[in-house]
């Protein structure tokens, strides 16, 4: 067996105060990364598919969608965040400075 050395994240509980500016914030994506990416998206997809189809037949299959018997008083207040509105406004953020 054959060991390669694998990179981790270590939090050293130090902050940095300086926030990091998009010019320098390039990220190298492995192949690995991008691999996971897409299966990720593409099974999504199908997920998504399947509900859709399964909303216009009115029938019952492989997806089904969760819904808690007893909310979580908790969780009242929550509010889902939409991400794609959310990358839209860091995207017009980061050209603004």
């Amino acid at each position: 067996m054959t060991s390669s050395p694998v990179s981790r994240v270590v939090y050293n509980g130090k902050r940095n105060s300086s926030p990091r500016s998009p010019s320098n914030s390039s990220e190298i994506f492995t192949p690995a990364h991008e691999e996971n990416v897409r299966f990720i998206y593409e099974a999504w997809q199908c997920v998504e598919r399947d509900l859709r189809s399964q909303m216009a037949g009115g029938e019952r299959g492989l997806v089904e969608e969760y819904v808690e018997k007893i909310p979580n008083p908790s969780l009242k207040a929550f509010k889902p965040v939409d991400l794609s509105d959310l990358k839209r406004r860091n995207t017009q953020d980061a050209k603004k400075s």
